[in-house]
């Protein structure tokens, strides 16, 4: 099976060797092979996203499905979509009918998905700054998911500097799978 996967930005991107190790772990022996195509920083609108959909579905080395992760927020004020369900049915419209086709979207951004884990990214980065409040998909657009853990990523974690894209795909991994290790898969 090849699943090709629609992505936004660097800590998408970042995420992907992690995502591969995790999936190898839990799917021994029927691991898909995983294509990345990165934007930047927006999954494509319109036709374009119809064309980037379609593309990697045709041909002798054709996936099998195509996913699209976006996020809500998007900088641009007011936002392009509503909430996540909504970016979900536009993306949906904007393909048409196919069915290898599954987008996905984080209500404000990516990071989100790391928020309930604060208090292992606290233990991670050495900070103790508080929790944000609420749930992770309610983090306002002012000051989403992203730009706390990027914050906690420019200090210094285990005695080493991490990139902040790096840094974050490490939290989620991380905080999310139990891992010790802190560092890329190769």
């Amino acid at each position: 099976m090849k699943i090709s996967i629609i992505v936004e930005g660097k800590t998408e991107k970042a995420f992907m060797p992690y995502l591969r190790e995790y999936l190898k772990t839990r799917l021994a022996g029927r691991m898909p092979k995983l294509d990345t195509f990165p934007y930047d920083g927006r999954v494509p609108k319109e036709d374009k996203l119809k064309r980037a959909v379609e593309n990697p579905l045709m041909g002798r080395n054709a996936a099998d499905h195509v996913l699209a992760l976006t996020d809500v927020y998007s900088g641009t004020n007011p936002p392009d979509f509503k909430d996540a369900d909504e970016a979900k049915a536009k993306m949906r419209t904007r393909v048409g009918d196919e069915p290898r086709f599954h987008p996905h979207a984080a209500q404000h951004d990516f990071e989100a998905w790391l928020l309930p884990y604060w208090t292992t990214i606290q233990r991670l980065s050495g900070h103790n700054k508080t929790a944000p409040a609420g749930q992770p998909e309610k983090v306002n657009h002012n000051n989403p998911p992203s730009y706390r853990i990027r914050e906690v990523c420019d200090r210094r974690m285990s005695g080493q500097l991490y990139q902040t894209t790096g840094c974050r795909a490490a939290f989620f991994v991380k905080t999310t799978s139990g891992s010790q290790s802190i560092n890329a898969p190769s």
